[in-house]
């Protein structure tokens, strides 16, 4: 389930499959679909994802790359030992920003925005 959590933060709730592919799919195809300015930063909660395909390995990598390209951040939280086990012998693991849980994700993301915005 998507979220907007505020103005510039999308939280999506993540599942096993088949609402893990689908949902991706839509966070992709709002992300890709919006203007540049308005791309928000990505929290994904993983909490009830137990296992995880390549190819939506494939679709995290593609929503990264969409975040990034626009200086947004793509955060992953409450990752299970098992999908961080596919990650970690992917490689996957240097690739990602994660966190414990959403709450930590979103107070990362926004403590990120105020340092950027003081720099």
């Amino acid at each position: 389930m998507l979220t907007d959590w505020s103005d510039d933060i999308v939280v999506v709730d993540l599942a096993d499959d088949p609402q893990l592919s689908d949902e991706l799919g839509a966070i992709i195809d709002r992300v890709a679909g919006t203007e540049t300015d308005a791309v928000p930063h990505v929290v994904l909660n993983m909490a009830l994802v137990g296992y995880i395909k390549s190819s939506n390995l494939a679709q995290l990598i593609k929503l990264k790359k969409l975040v990034h390209d626009v200086g947004r951040e793509l955060r992953l939280c409450a990752v299970d030992s098992r999908v961080w086990a596919v990650m970690t012998v992917t490689g996957l693991d240097k690739l990602f920003d994660v966190s414990p849980d959403p709450m930590t994700a979103l107070a990362s993301i926004q403590l990120g925005d105020s340092n950027v915005a003081g720099e």
